[in-house]
């Protein structure tokens, strides 16, 4: 199996199927989120709609690249989550998520092994391995306290 084959399905394990290592997935902990459960805040925690926002808008930001665009993603815009005032709304969000999700996981897929290791964007931003790999990560960090702000909202 290549190597982006493989970095494909473990980006498919985080967001949309796997239960190896975190015994669960975005879209499983996502799945049964009310809007209202979505946007509502813990504390000083990003809400659970925060977070999809945000790790949607990196996956799209990557998917630009994949398909020879530019990164035109800024840090500073990634929590710009616009108003959910409705179930649709956050339905709307996921399904955004769930489609790029699939999208960026064939992208991966169809990446050859040699260009794993060049640059990604800018040098800067080191290889395309390397952004695949902080995505995975990042992923996982943002669904812990996905399950953990949902654990909190479903005990109150």
């Amino acid at each position: 199996m290549s190597s982006a084959v493989q970095l494909s399905k473990r980006f498919r394990e985080v967001l949309l199927d796997g239960l190896w290592i975190a015994n669960t997935n975005f879209k499983d902990q996502l799945s049964g989120v009310s809007w209202e459960q979505a946007v509502t805040k813990v504390s000083s925690l990003n809400t659970i709609a925060m977070l999809t926002f945000h790790i949607h808008y990196y996956i799209a930001g990557i998917i630009n690249v994949f398909e020879g665009g530019a990164l035109e993603i800024k840090d500073q815009y990634s929590f710009d989550l616009p108003v959910i005032e409705s179930q649709a709304q956050w339905e709307e969000l996921l399904s955004r998520l769930w489609a790029d999700a699939e999208k960026f996981a064939g992208l991966v897929e169809r990446i050859p092994d040699d260009q794993l290791d060049e640059v990604f964007a800018d040098e800067k931003y080191g290889t395309y391995r390397r952004n695949i790999d902080g995505m995975i990560e990042h992923s996982y960090y943002h669904l812990g306290q996905i399950t953990l702000i949902k654990k909190l909202l479903t005990s109150q």
